[in-house]
Order: C-alpha cells, then sequence, then structure tokens
C-alpha cells in the first residue's frame, strides 16, 4: 500500500492527500525522497523498481538531489555473487532533505503558547514575545548604543532583523524611514498571538530612541511589515500656525 501510494505520487495521481508537484520531474523527485525517508538507504536499482521507472531516470533525480545537499550516498553493502564491476551505492536523506518535508512547527508554536497562557497567564505570553524581540536585537546591542543618529540606528536594526529571517530593508520616505520585513517567520503564530507583534514594536522604539509606528503586518495579512520611524520634522517658521506641516502628509506602504 506505501509502494503504490508513492508511486501514485511520481505519476501524479492523488496520494493519500498529498498535494502533487506541478510538474513530472518534481512529482518523481519528491517520490524519491518519500522512499528514502520510509525506507532509506537505498539502491538507484531498488528506487527505479519501486517506481516503475528506468534507473538512468532515478540516478538523473539523485544527482540533482546531491548537487543540492538532500541527498547523500556511501558504499552499499555487499552482496554475495555480485559481479565484477562499481561498487552500488545506497542513498538517504540529509539534514537538508528531510528539512524539504512538511512540518508542524507553527501548529506545535501555537499549542504551546495556548499551554502557557492557560497555566501561566496572558503575562507570561508577553514575557515570552519581549524575550524573543530581545532575542533579535542582543547581537548589535554595542552597534545601536555607537549609531550617531536614528537613521544609522535603523539601519542597524534593518541588518539585525534580516539576520534573524525578516529578510528587511529601510527606505527614506517623507520625513522618516520606512522598515520593511518582507518576511515574517512567525507569522501564522502571531496572528493568533498579536503580543509577538506589540513586543517586537515596544524593542524596536526603545532601540531606536524614537517613536515609530507600525503600519502593516504580514500577520493581518498584509503583504509586507511596514513601520514608519521620524527622523527629522519639515523646518516651517509658521509651524504653529499649521501643525501638519510637522508630520508626513501621506506614508508609503511599500509592498514591493
Amino acid at each position: 500500500m506505501k509502494t503504490t501510494a508513492i508511486h501514485q505520487r511520481a505519476t501524479g495521481a492523488p496520494a493519500g492527500g498529498v498535494p502533487a508537484e506541478r510538474s513530472a520531474e518534481g512529482r518523481t523527485r519528491a517520490a524519491v525522497i518519500d522512499l528514502l525517508l520510509a525506507d532509506g538507504p537505498l539502491t538507484a536499482a531498488t528506487l527505479a523498481e519501486q517506481l516503475g521507472i528506468s534507473a538512468a531516470a532515478v540516478r538523473r533525480h539523485l544527482d540533482q538531489l546531491t548537487n543540492e545537499g538532500a541527498v547523500s550516498s556511501r558504499e552499499a553493502p555487499a552482496r554475495r555473487g555480485r559481479g565484477r564491476g562499481r561498487p552500488a551505492r545506497s542513498y538517504l536523506l540529509t539534514d537538508a532533505g528531510r528539512a524539504r518535508l512538511p512540518h508542524g512547527y507553527d501548529q506545535l508554536a501555537v499549542q504551546a503558547l495556548n499551554y502557557l497562557a492557560e497555566t501561566a497567564g496572558p503575562e507570561a505570553i508577553a514575557a515570552f514575545a519581549r524575550r524573543r524581540a530581545e532575542a533579535v536585537v542582543e547581537p548589535y546591542r554595542d552597534e545601536l548604543a555607537a549609531a550617531p543618529s536614528v537613521a544609522a540606528k535603523a539601519q542597524v536594526l534593518s541588518s539585525a532583523l534580516t539576520q534573524s529571517g525578516f529578510a528587511a530593508s529601510l527606505h527614506d520616505v517623507g520625513v522618516g524611514k520606512q522598515l520593511c520585513q518582507h518576511h515574517c517567520p512567525v507569522g501564522h503564530v502571531a496572528a493568533q498571538f498579536p503580543q509577538l507583534c506589540e513586543e517586537e514594536m515596544a524593542v524596536f522604539t526603545r532601540e531606536l530612541g524614537t517613536y515609530a509606528q507600525r503600519l502593516a503586518t504580514i500577520a493581518r495579512g498584509d503583504a509586507v511589515c511596514t513601520t514608519f520611524i521620524p527622523i527629522d520634522t519639515v523646518p516651517g517658521k509658521h509651524a504653529t500656525e499649521h501643525p501638519t506641516q510637522n508630520r508626513p502628509s501621506r506614508l508609503l506602504v511599500d509592498h514591493s
């Protein structure tokens, strides 16, 4: 039954609710990974037999997966009576190959935070969120402290976020900077626990030494998390008569 399901995945037929890859090559490569996960290490000949394709085709996929670091190989145990020639090799998944498989990390994180809230209260969630935000800036505290301006601090903060997996960028906008986080590693979890975003902003504000305004978040369904950081005010002789001159008339939300 297991081999039949994997063969169905390789040929594009439904396999126990597992979505098929878009291309035939992608489906076969995914089926190779499934077999190596279930029964590996396996030789190319065994994989070809179970998938119903040629050994040459399997080796092409194995070479690709090996080049990508998803599969490694070793000499297969010798069989009695094997003839002369190059020894057969067995293939198995690497840690990088296993990382391609579906994971339930988001679900596990939500369950853990729900348990924390039930047993220790909402304050514990906020404390956890604050600690997580602190961990992002901790390696950059010296740089943040030495930065001579808010703009320089914003640049250091952008680098810290990128190193933590947020793919951040910084843009000039009006009288300030706009910090964009193009990816959020915990976006699905933050959708249920907004404390993650709230404590992140609290840490940002403290490290920048100025007020910052969150304009959009991936957790709320926006394409990018954007934060406006005021750098300066527009000088004006009649600022008291026209207070709106001291703040940007429009904030750019860059979803590019």
